[in-house]
């Protein structure tokens, strides 16, 4: 999966699927969540959910293909983007058996203070992070 260091595989389950038995599209969210953690884990050193200290404020998701109980997706995850208080991230979801390309999407977080309850500035050192393991000036 060119340009995504972070890559997480989703195994399609059974109750991800409709009626139609193609996945259902508010699950798409789950799988991206899933690439997200796995980068904030990897590149920032966070595990547990209460260290994150973001919250998400928008995510756009491009359908491509259906995806189907037991197919394996591949969900790539990479930060666009860093403004005062946002992130901005990409992601590319295949068909790990194909390489079909099933969705692109992208999502905005924000950094969050829960004590105040208000945004906060990225942490420097998130940021410096992320720019290099990104690549990006």
């Amino acid at each position: 999966m060119d340009g995504f260091k972070i890559v997480a595989e989703v195994p399609v389950r059974f109750s991800d699927t409709d009626a139609l038995g193609h996945v259902n599209n508010a699950n798409y969210l789950s799988f991206l969540e899933s690439a997200r953690i796995e980068y904030i884990k990897k590149v920032l050193g966070r595990v547990k959910t209460e260290d994150f200290g973001v919250i998400i404020a928008r995510v756009e998701i491009d359908y491509k293909s259906p995806a189907f109980h037991y197919e394996v997706l591949r969900v790539g995850c990479r930060v666009e983007e860093i403004g005062g208080s946002s992130i901005s991230m990409s992601y590319r979801v295949e068909e790990k058996a194909t390489g079909r390309l099933v969705a692109l999407a992208k999502s905005v977080m924000i950094a969050f203070d829960y004590a105040l309850g208000r945004p906060a500035r990225v942490d420097d050192e998130w940021r410096q992070k992320m720019e290099d393991f990104d690549g990006i000036a």
